[in-house]
């Protein structure tokens, strides 16, 4: 932890060049397997195809509070690696113990409020990636309501650090606009008159665990949650941001402004209709994470998000995700 860039870079290359599988290993005890398929064989056949990293990193782990320097570790490598990409191999071998470490078995919901310790409300504040936080107030405004609500979850080995968490709101009817909900002078809606729960924002804190997926166990347990609390409970949506649409626009040449928000939803529309990846996917990033949880598109708004931030990345439109449960 204590390296500079070039140190990092070269742990990370003795890693890669040294502690990899042995090629010729791997075929000879898969031939082994193939001709004698016992459980002998398959346990050389394992051990060969194994890189002797990942028993590093697991012995690495046995220290206490290890988890975490690791996930750090993670991070750097992560960063290192836009420039030097034949370190990847590490990072699939880290990215596999990772995904066993964290899931979701392992992993604790805890509810954030404003009676949190200060820590844990600093780290919400500085991990929040969708809609900013600018001052406690803001954050009060966030937590202390009746109908709001924040989720995280932990990790044991990281009691301290958030390693997800998302916003809700609870609203009569299906909001359009992310203004409208963090308005500071609004009245509190009594949560047991509340009949739909917003997820109006949901930000990932540690960049070491980036490919790990939490949002999808997240959300549902959430809503499983909230539903089992209050009855009236019947409509799960979020309010998402658009963050592809206008860079789309731009690749394909359609132009667009601010100015005429009709004409902003039918494109906005649009994109989450025809906008696709070279594999298939949707192009755009949240599309693709909540699509691919299951849930549907269930209503664009012009004017959603009017913030500059809003305004650059999808002329302003938000989108509602249905979760139907």
């Amino acid at each position: 932890a204590e390296l500079d860039d070039c140190g990092k870079h070269a742990f990370f290359a003795f890693l890669t060049d040294q502690l990899g599988i042995d090629a010729g290993q791997v075929r000879t005890t898969l031939a082994a397997y193939e001709d004698n398929p016992t459980k002998a064989t398959y346990r050389a056949f394992l051990a060969a195809s194994e890189a002797r990293r990942q028993e590093l990193a697991r012995r690495l782990n046995q220290v206490p509070g290890a988890t975490g320097r690791l996930v750090e570790m993670r991070k750097d490598l992560l960063r290192l690696m836009r420039d030097a990409p034949e370190l990847a191999v590490v990072d699939l071998d880290l990215r596999h113990l990772f995904s066993s470490w964290f899931n979701r078995g392992f992993l604790v919901l805890r509810p954030i409020n404003w009676d949190s310790p200060a820590g844990i409300l600093e780290k919400i504040i500085a991990y929040e990636a969708v809609h900013a936080i600018h001052s406690w107030d803001d954050l009060r405004r966030r937590l202390e309501p009746a109908d709001r609500r924040c989720f995280a979850f932990f990790h044991p080995s990281m009691p301290d650090e958030p390693l997800i968490f998302v916003e809700v709101a609870l609203t009569k009817g299906t909001p359009g606009s992310v203004q409208a909900l963090l308005v500071e002078d609004r009245t509190a809606l009594p949560a047991e008159e509340a009949d739909t729960a917003v997820f109006y924002s949901i930000s990932n804190c540690q960049a070491g665990l980036a490919s790990i997926s939490f949002g999808n166990s997240l959300i549902k347990q959430v809503a499983a949650d909230l539903s089992a609390e209050l009855s009236g409970l019947d409509t799960f949506v979020t309010l998402s941001p658009i963050p592809g649409l206008t860079k789309w626009l731009k690749q394909v040449g359609l132009t667009w402004t601010t100015d005429d928000p009709e004409n902003m939803k039918a494109l906005a529309a649009h994109y989450m209709l025809n906008a696709k990846s070279r594999s298939g996917l949707p192009f755009d990033p949240v599309a693709r994470f909540h699509l691919g949880n299951g849930a549907i598109v269930h209503a664009v708004h012009a004017d959603g998000d009017i913030s500059d931030k809003g305004r650059a990345q999808s002329g302003g439109t938000m989108v509602n995700y249905l979760y139907d449960l």
